[in-house]
């Protein structure tokens, strides 16, 4: 209770029927139905439906007050009628009959309507953030954010975690994303840079002797905004851990994530135990290292059969012989889809900037298997069998078929798949598939230079015997590295950290960085890791995706309280902004005006 409320308008019920009140909050809608004004307030807490009589003397007073004023309204508190229950509302049972009022806050008149789930513009939503935070549905999701965090932070101390903070000014980093660069007063010409990720500072952790870390990190990065990324800043769910390998971290993650979902959504989980896909297969079957499992549709390789003599389907084989290759989607029990369905996918293929997609459907004729469709005329009976046998396919399903170089084909049958899929309504919405993605190649060809480079995270540990790793044949050596993947996307990337300096050397000298380059490049870690460091791993899910999946919202700005737009400006506080020539001055910074 304070001078201002006795209870929140989420509060009261038939307990509280005959209660003298205090309720203060913003209003939210206002109805006249003659007689009667019926006014909802609203708090961060919920609604409670206020009431007063024309007869009242205030009742012209408070028919004049804007929506979003916030308002204190005095009063008893009464049983609704039976017919006008809100069953939705905890206080759907009582309203407020008012007996006076005071104004505690006037407003202009507003941008947008607060009470509406009306869309609005990116540039009217994020100027007036303090109004679209207000609006009931993501208002909700900040609350929420706010609740899975604590949520997080209590669980993570459950498994013996301890939070530490890491530094937020420090050193650019040579890899990853730009930096974000902030200028030195005190050392003039030099830069400090807001990290991109607490990496090395979490592994320095383990070296010093901790054993298990976590950190609800902000990170800094300069890149291009997505529906999943924002541009600018996001928190991490940062995890590092000492003498333990990837399965421990999988654990420790599953029971996290298990945890959590079942918490604060109805939504079922696939797989409690989560499928480990590897990167080779991953891509093989759903063109994609971010697989959304809930779909049922699979990729199948079937290059090989375009090499045979009654398959007469020449344009594939062609490209085949020139280095292409033949993936394809079945579809089961297609086969009463009206021609168009087919034609659609096709044409959705070519605007994505492919050839298309070729089709046809397996029918049965007496005791003989024929493919029906534009091309189906071009394979033998015993070409769609051996096909059928390939891709799991039975009489009446259909497949889609792509050719090209490994990548493009990769590319497209990721976004077909999921297109099929939801052309089909095969997809079912009320899951949480999540899955682990592992075994990625440690290197990979550079399609620019030929050259080899790291494929993923320089400082993993490589996979088999470290003392014979066969250095002249890179692209076969794996890492340790790992992805966790929920409904197609990638809530994070992690690895089991490469703690021996030597095999560190060697592990660079193959992307063509020599000793000297490590060490200037590196050298804190380096040094650090000279001096007795433990065999250690991490992984750093993220806070903003995880949220925006159990608020099942599509844009990860939804479920931020100030994200910046798709030009990384904060519309509301003006930033990036113009400074004083004396600041500048006193940085020892000159701008450079465009010509």
């Amino acid at each position: 209770m304070t001078k201002y409320r006795t209870h929140t308008c989420n509060e009261l019920n038939i307990k509280n029927e005959g209660e003298k009140v205090l309720l203060s909050g913003w209003i939210n809608k206002k109805r006249d139905h003659g007689n009667l004004l019926f006014i909802d307030l609203r708090d961060n807490y919920g609604i409670t439906q206020c009431v007063i009589d024309k007869k009242n003397d205030l009742f012209i007073k408070i028919e004049k007050i804007p929506l979003e004023s916030v308002t204190q309204f005095e009063g008893q508190v009464v049983k609704r009628v039976e017919d006008t229950i809100n069953k939705e509302l905890n206080t759907g049972e009582i309203e407020l009959k008012i007996t006076n009022f005071k104004i505690l806050g006037t407003t202009k008149e507003l941008p947008l309507p607060v009470f509406s789930d009306q869309e609005y513009s990116e540039e009217i939503r994020l100027k007036y953030r303090f109004l679209d935070l207000r609006r009931s549905k993501i208002h909700n999701n900040i609350n929420l954010r706010s609740k899975v965090i604590s949520f997080i932070r209590k669980e993570m101390e459950k498994f013996g975690f301890l939070e530490y903070q890491t530094p937020i000014l420090t050193s650019s980093s040579p890899e990853g994303a730009r930096d974000f660069l902030v200028p030195s007063r005190l050392n003039p010409g030099k830069f400090y840079a807001l990290p991109q990720a607490p990496q090395q500072f979490k592994q320095l952790i383990m070296v010093s002797g901790f054993d298990k870390y976590f950190q609800i990190a902000p990170c800094f990065r300069d890149e291009d905004a997505r529906a999943d990324r924002s541009p600018g800043e996001f928190y991490q769910l940062d995890i590092e851990m000492s003498f333990i390998d990837q399965n421990d971290i999988f654990d420790i993650v599953e029971k996290l994530m298990n945890n959590l979902f079942k918490k604060f959504s109805n939504k079922k989980i696939l797989n409690e135990k989560f499928p480990k896909i590897s990167f080779s297969d991953s891509m093989l079957k759903y063109g994609t290292d971010k697989p959304d499992l809930r779909n049922p549709l699979e990729i199948c390789d079937l290059t090989k059969i375009f090499e045979r003599d009654d398959v007469k389907f020449e344009i594939f084989k062609k490209l085949v012989k020139e280095g292409s290759i033949v993936r394809s989607i079945v579809t089961k029990k297609t086969n009463s889809k009206p021609r168009s369905f087919f034609d659609n996918i096709d044409k959705w293929a070519k605007s994505e900037g492919s050839s298309g997609l070729a089709y046809f459907t397996f029918e049965k004729d007496v005791n003989k298997i024929f493919g029906k469709g534009p091309i189906g005329k071009f394979f033998s009976s015993e070409a769609c069998e051996e096909i059928m046998k390939i891709s799991k396919a039975e009489v009446g399903d259909s497949i889609f078929f792509a050719c090209a170089k490994k990548k493009d084909v990769e590319k497209l049958l990721s976004v077909a798949r999921d297109k099929i899929a939801k052309d089909l309504e095969i997809i079912d919405q009320n899951l949480f598939a999540f899955c682990w993605i592992i075994d990625y190649p440690m290197y990979e060809n550079d399609e620019k230079t030929g050259m080899i480079k790291f494929s993923h995270n320089p400082f993993s540990m490589p996979q088999g015997d470290l003392d014979n790793l066969n250095l002249d044949q890179p692209l076969n050596i794996k890492a340790y590295q790992y992805d966790i993947v929920c409904n197609g996307i990638e809530l994070s990337s992690g690895a089991i950290r490469n703690h021996i300096p030597e095999l560190m050397y060697k592990l660079f000298s193959v992307a063509g960085y020599d000793k000297k380059s490590v060490d200037q490049k590196f050298s804190g870690m380096i040094n650090a890791l000279s001096y007795g460091a433990p065999p250690h791993g991490g992984i750093a899910p993220g806070i903003d995706r995880i949220v925006m999946l159990l608020a099942n919202e599509k844009n990860i700005r939804e479920v931020t309280m100030f994200p910046m737009n798709q030009n990384a400006q904060d519309l509301l506080m003006n930033a990036p902004s113009n400074v004083d020539d004396s600041q500048l001055k006193e940085l020892n910074i000159n701008l450079i005006k465009k010509k």
